[in-house]
């Protein structure tokens, strides 16, 4: 195997990595000062401007060629890398302003704003959803103009009502202001609502679509309460009516990601969409066609971070198609995070952000580094898919073991029969979709093959979930986790070129 290169899409990430959830954090706690800081992020250009003189040195032409070409690209990589580190500081210090209220915190009473996400259900009934704020109320009928994001819970009484509405919706609530203790941010427990000023009229037909959409899969006699919310969560992301226990199988079984709206969904709509386009359009239109498809999807669903990062994949991955860039998945992925950074910086906070990017880079470094080493002497398919657990697991397995506490390994083999299952639970759910849309009296006879689909795909979760999780030290896990992906990736570089039979090859 020759030795890869390093090019600059991954050298920018990892700059933006150190910076965003490093360096910057380290500034916000004290524990560095702004020169610090700052002296930290010049140090790659000091290095790079060695590197430049170094290149132009006279006597460079003695040296081997592959040396020579090394030196020459270095420089690109640490431009790269420092641009990273710039990007990161730049998304961390917007990642995390602090909100000026204008008056003091325990004299705000009430709460003016736009809804910027779907209202979600939450324990006890209750709704929660994110306010862009443009007035505070305080005691004594003060009123105070503000800028900023904050998370709302509104009672149970007032939750289909705020569903109803929707993103867009401008709301005014009274409350109480809390302290979330996570670095500063806060929440408010709204007491009462008020809809002040109703969603634009696009957003207000997105949320009737959605509306729609999911009472044909739940209410009979057309839906079907139990396996309709499992095809909501994996079609659309509501999970308002997902069954809770099935919820918490897939949990313990070590599969909750496939409950979650990512690149996995993403791809079985856009493998329809190919299949059907494909050969009417050909290769570039049908990929074009599905870059919209996925915008307008995006746009319907809302902004979940583990599928803004697999269409903005797609996305660049159809200007790779186009000629605009090289076909390289890691390259595309690092363009995709540096993005999505860039326009969403708080995503990165979020710890389904964090989970998403860590396991596709595990599947795309260890996995295929995995793929490598055994190849010849497992199964291709078999191969494929254990590769691709092992390093998705073993990327996660710091952050899981720091947030949770718990590792559950059973997820790597219980993720080979699951996977499987939920795609084609998600395929009979779109086809159910568009017999009830075309031919409702026929749509019932898919029912319950769905439903047959459904209980199979709990019962191997309830299987799977009677396996104990580990308990660890995430410091431990995280060392551990590191050693073993430098051990992987020390024998795949060692390994020899040449491979004796492989039966399997």
């Amino acid at each position: 195997m020759p030795n890869a290169k390093i090019s600059p899409p991954p050298a920018a990430a990892c700059g933006a990595v150190v910076a965003y959830y490093c360096l910057f954090p380290l500034y916000r706690s004290e524990l560095i000062t702004l020169n610090v800081l700052l002296a930290l992020a010049f140090i790659p250009v000091g290095v790079l401007c060695f590197f430049r003189v170094l290149v132009s040195w006279p006597l460079m032409g003695d040296v081997k060629p592959q040396t020579v070409r090394t030196l020459r690209l270095t420089p690109l990589i640490l431009t790269a890398f420092t641009a990273g580190l710039s990007l990161g500081i730049g998304a961390g210090a917007q990642a995390t302003q602090n909100i000026s209220f204008g008056i003091p915190e325990n004299n705000v009473q009430g709460i003016s704003g736009v809804l910027l996400d779907d209202p979600r259900l939450v324990s006890g009934g209750r709704a929660m959803t994110t306010l862009s704020m443009r007035m505070i109320a305080g005691a004594g009928n003060v009123r105070v103009g503000t800028r900023g994001e904050i998370t709302v819970f509104f009672p149970e009484e007032n939750a289909e009502r705020l569903k109803e509405f929707g993103r867009g919706t401008e709301v005014f609530a009274e409350g109480v202001l809390r302290d979330g203790n996570t670095g500063g941010a806060y929440l408010f427990a709204a007491e009462s609502l008020h809809i002040t000023k109703q969603a634009p009229p696009l957003e207000h037909f997105r949320t009737g679509l959605r509306a729609s959409l999911a009472q044909r899969f739940t209410q009979p006699p057309a839906g079907n309460p139990s396996w309709g919310g499992l095809a909501l969560a994996l079609l659309l992301g509501i999970r308002d009516n997902l069954d809770a226990g099935i919820a918490v199988l897939y949990r313990d079984a070590g599969c909750s990601h496939i409950l979650a709206l990512s690149g996995m969904h993403l791809a079985v709509l856009v493998a329809l969409i190919s299949f059907l386009l494909k050969r009417i359009l050909g290769l570039r239109l049908s990929a074009i066609c599905g870059a919209v498809f996925i915008l307008v999807y995006c746009y319907i669903v809302g902004p979940l971070p583990s599928l803004n990062r697999a269409a903005l994949m797609y996305l660049v991955g159809v200007l790779a198609i186009l000629g605009m860039l090289k076909r390289e998945a890691l390259s595309l992925l690092c363009m995709a995070f540096l993005i999505q950074l860039i326009i969403t910086p708080k995503a990165g906070l979020s710890l389904s952000f964090i989970l998403s990017y860590l396991a596709l880079a595990g599947i795309l470094i260890i996995g295929e580094a995995l793929n490598r080493i055994f190849k010849g002497k497992v199964p291709t398919a078999l191969l494929l898919s254990i590769s691709a657990s092992l390093g998705a697991f073993i990327a996660t397995a710091g952050v899981t073991a720091w947030f949770f506490g718990i590792l559950r390994p059973v997820g790597i083999i219980a993720s080979l029969i699951l996977t499987p299952l939920t795609t084609v639970f998600m395929i009979g759910s779109m086809a159910w979709l568009a017999l009830n849309l075309a031919l409702p009296s026929i749509s019932p006879l898919l029912s319950y093959p769905l439903l047959l689909l459904y209980r199979l795909m709990e019962k191997s979760a309830f299987f799977a979930a009677k396996m104990p999780g580990i308990k660890g030290q995430p410091w431990l896990v995280i060392a551990l986790s590191l050693l073993c992906m430098a051990a992987i990736l020390w024998f795949e570089y060692r390994r020899p070129a040449a491979h004796s039979m492989e039966p399997f090859a």
